[in-house]
């Protein structure tokens, strides 16, 4: 962290900045272990003290449960102590659906300005430095899927404003006033959306943006969540990023896009291995694949998201690769030829909106730089539908969050990367939603958790 005397000049910077865009107020979010997004916001004229000094925020979020209840972990739990939110004013934005407001994402240190050990923004910045040492850097972005409905009371079931088929224009005319103005809300914050369009369930949509480093990538999911929320609030709708918003139909993902490089080159592109493949990054996608049990507990952080990880949905509920393989849980994508040493990029399906981002990229990157320690080449790829293998043949990944916890429970790359007290964080709150859910019908599960992402 900068000295403090720098912050409070780059807050005052800011702060003129933001003021130009009749700013009043900033929220600083961050991102508890169970995926839901926290927030202290500050007058503006308060932006230099957060920045020097910290906003206070008591430990006990990292071992909330989705719906609020609490539970408590080894080292975090309880009701004493307390920690300072420091906003991240490089990334300090004007939200353009919420006039007069501002966001900025926040790290999280001690009151003796150590960085707190359970804080997942600083976790994932710990990686991307790991990679960095390295010589490696990672371009990533996350897909965001939601589903839109009218507006009413938590207990009743979605009712979607409109009944376009999946991927239809039907669906876009129907809407094309809202996601227009998604698309301007983004755009004025300074992304770059490189596509919109309807998805399969009803009254769902995805938005994709320009790929960043990975903890800018994971900041930027936020940001996009924030901004169809509070765009969909102001037409009279409201949005479900949940896994499923109804049992047994097709859910919501959070798709993991990642390329590595090295010296400004692709390491996807140019290779030797399988479709142009390094053996960099061959070795790195080996440990991600070798990984992906004990990652959906970083990725796929609800037990809604196991009613989502099922054959046939494109879900990736199969622990293989194959090159545009849909039903794989790791996707090679090459892109087109002619502009494939910029595009040739690697997708993780089988994450959720659930998840923590900072968790994820920061998992899935220290998975990778485990496998570059042991390299290896990928297994075949599988060029089918997996649900029609021999049975047997392709390993299925866990199949709810109990058994991805016990591969959790058995992976040293995680939790040395982790720290212990984020890992046991971590550990609590996926076994108490994991036993608050045992007893519960699919129906349930979706119905306690559509509105809580």
């Amino acid at each position: 962290m900068p000295p403090r005397a720098e912050r409070a000049a780059r807050a005052e910077d800011a702060a003129d900045r933001l003021r130009t865009s009749a700013v009043e107020a900033v929220a600083l979010t961050w991102i508890d272990n169970a995926g839901i997004a926290r927030v202290k916001a500050v007058p503006l004229a308060g932006l230099r003290h957060a920045a020097e000094w910290g906003v206070g925020a008591a430990p006990c979020f990292d071992v909330f449960l989705a719906d609020d209840a609490t539970t408590t972990s080894t080292h975090i739990g309880g009701p004493t102590g307390d920690l300072r939110l420091y906003p991240d004013l490089d990334r300090a934005v004007p939200l353009a659906a919420q006039p007069g407001w501002a966001w900025a994402p926040a790290d999280r240190y001690t009151q003796a300005g150590e960085p707190h050990p359970g804080c997942q923004r600083l976790f994932a910045r710990r990686t991307e430095a790991a990679a960095a040492a390295r010589g490696l850097s990672l371009k990533a972005g996350i897909e965001v899927e939601w589903v839109v409905a009218l507006t009413g009371s938590p207990a009743e079931p979605p009712v979607y404003p409109t009944d376009g088929p999946a991927y239809g224009m039907h669906r876009l005319t129907d809407l094309s006033d809202y996601l227009r103005d998604v698309l301007r809300a983004l755009g004025k914050q300074g992304l770059t959306v490189l596509q919109v369009h309807p998805e399969y369930a009803p009254g769902q949509f995805e938005v994709s943006v320009a790929p960043e480093g990975p903890v800018a990538a994971a900041d930027t999911s936020v940001l996009v969540r924030h901004t169809v929320r509070a765009v969909s609030a102001a037409h009279g709708l409201r949005t479900s990023f949940a896994p499923v918003v109804e049992a047994g139909a097709v859910g919501n993902g959070g798709h993991l896009h990642l390329s590595l490089w090295r010296d400004g080159r692709n390491l996807g592109h140019g290779g030797p291995g399988p479709h142009g493949l390094t053996a960099e990054a061959e070795a790195f996608l080996a440990g991600v694949l070798d990984a992906l049990p004990e990652l959906l507990v970083l990725g796929c952080s609800s037990p809604a998201g196991y009613l989502r990880l099922v054959p046939q949905h494109w879900a990736g509920a199969y622990r293989c690769w194959g090159l545009e393989n849909r039903e794989a849980a790791l996707r090679l994508v090459t892109g087109s030829t002619g502009e494939r040493a910029a595009a040739a990029n690697a997708e993780v399906k089988c994450f959720d909106a659930s998840a923590n981002p900072y968790l994820a990229v920061g998992g899935v990157l220290a998975a990778g730089l485990a496998g570059l320690d042991r390299p290896r080449a990928l297994p075949p790829e599988l060029t089918g539908d997996p649900a029609e293998a021999p049975p047997g043949t392709v390993p299925r990944l866990p199949g709810s969050a109990l058994e991805a916890l016990a591969a959790y429970e058995r992976s040293a790359v995680l939790r040395e990367a982790l720290g212990e007290p984020l890992y046991e964080a971590v550990r609590a709150v996926r076994r108490a939603e994991a036993e608050q859910y045992a007893a519960a019908a699919p129906e349930e599960v979706a119905a306690a958790t559509r509105w809580r992402y």
